[in-house]
């Protein structure tokens, strides 16, 4: 599943809070985006259909939560990216991470205790 990125902001907020209001999660993205009450309510809308987001149905105001955790949402993106950019080829995406941004000896010796650990 594709998330955009004003998902991503969206999904940031909830993850943050715990979940939220469409009064706080307005206030709360304000800044960022500029948007209005309906614009969010739009994209929770959205959202919900996508699997993303969960509206309580219980109380008023209702409430607003990720459906998926930030860790569940990085991987599947982690995941799409390496299939989509580097046909799955992890170690082609490390090789170039670290060809553009050098790391330090000390983080270079983390990263190979790493991969020892993995039997990679």
């Amino acid at each position: 599943m594709q998330i955009t990125e004003k998902e991503w902001l969206v999904l940031g907020k909830l993850w943050d809070s715990g979940g939220a209001t469409l009064g706080e999660l307005t206030q709360a993205l304000r800044e960022a985006t500029g948007w209005s009450r309906n614009t969010v309510l739009t994209y929770l809308k959205r959202m919900e259909a996508k699997g993303l987001v969960v509206i309580g149905e219980e109380g008023y105001p209702r409430s607003y939560r990720a459906a998926l955790s930030q860790e569940a949402c990085q991987a599947q993106a982690r995941s799409d990216f390496l299939r989509q950019v580097y046909r799955g080829a992890a170690g082609d995406l490390v090789a170039a991470f670290l060809k553009e941004k050098p790391i330090s000896v000390q983080k270079r010796e983390e990263l190979r205790r790493l991969l020892d650990e993995m039997e990679v």
